[in-house]
């Protein structure tokens, strides 16, 4: 029999990833169950196909987003934002950080889309109520470097939404993963992962509202994000898969760079 202090542990997700998938699915949170089902439906779904990673940096004011309408995409955190605009919906939403989620968590419930966040936000993200079955949680934790092979395991965020959106892809089996509008360059100075509260409009993303006045955040850590795309360039080579980048303009140099309107020709 387990002890209350680790079934709470286990229950809310306050222990290791190991230790949590071994216990009885019984022991879990009826929301961490439900989620690990459907999560383990996306396993090799799409294996063989390619999909776009859309970062939400500038050079998206570049990019012909109309091109992806027949694409597999990842969005993620604010995507949103250029949906009506572009005249697109990504095919997933990513959201991992805590501060984004707790914020926007309303527009979140409102996408009518598969949606995947970090399990540790479940109580920003659905402060009442419960979540709607496009709502699948992640385990995800900001330790531990590794790369998850399977879409119920743990995953290291890396320092960025968009590792864990190349983990997601990995998991769900698709060979080719095209980055765009990840341009890994802010305007924006300060310590890495400090929190920052925007003054005025946004000039590190696609929107002015983005991270708009008023909006706390997070600075980036583009040493930590740069290590975990090398880990995952090396998990997709091993698989006889790929990573390549079309960010117009990007500041990213891990994977290989081509011309994004060549890929639709």
């Amino acid at each position: 029999m387990l002890s209350p202090s680790l079934y709470n542990n286990l229950r809310y997700g306050r222990d290791s990833a190991a230790r949590i998938f071994e216990i009885p699915a019984a022991y879990l949170h009826p929301w961490r169950r439900e989620s690990i089902q459907r999560l383990k439906e996306y396993q090799n779904k799409f294996a063989g196909k390619r999909c776009f990673v859309i970062g939400n940096g500038p050079s998206l004011k570049q990019t012909d987003l109309s091109l992806l309408k027949n694409e597999y995409t990842f969005g993620m955190n604010r995507i949103y934002l250029a949906f009506e605009e572009r005249g697109f919906q990504t095919s997933f939403l990513v959201a991992v950080n805590n501060l984004v989620i707790e914020q926007c968590y309303q527009d979140f419930q409102s996408l009518n889309l598969p949606k995947f966040f970090s399990w540790r936000a479940k109580n920003l993200l659905y402060p009442t109520g419960k979540p709607d079955a496009k709502t699948h949680f992640l385990f995800t934790t900001y330790t531990g470097q590794k790369f998850a092979r399977q879409s119920h395991a743990r995953f290291w965020e890396g320092a960025t939404v968009t590792f864990v959106c190349l983990q997601l892809a990995f998991c769900m089996g698709f060979k080719e993963v095209i980055l765009i509008g990840v341009d890994h360059s802010f305007e924006t100075k300060g310590n890495p992962n400090q929190t920052v509260v925007s003054t005025g409009d946004d000039q590190n993303h696609f929107s002015s509202e983005y991270f708009g006045k008023g909006f706390r955040w997070q600075l980036p850590d583009l040493e930590t994000s740069e290590k975990s795309y090398q880990l995952a360039r090396e998990v997709y080579r091993a698989e006889g898969r790929q990573i390549i980048d079309a960010t117009i303009g990007g500041k990213l140099f891990v994977f290989p760079k081509v011309e994004y309107i060549g890929l639709f020709n």
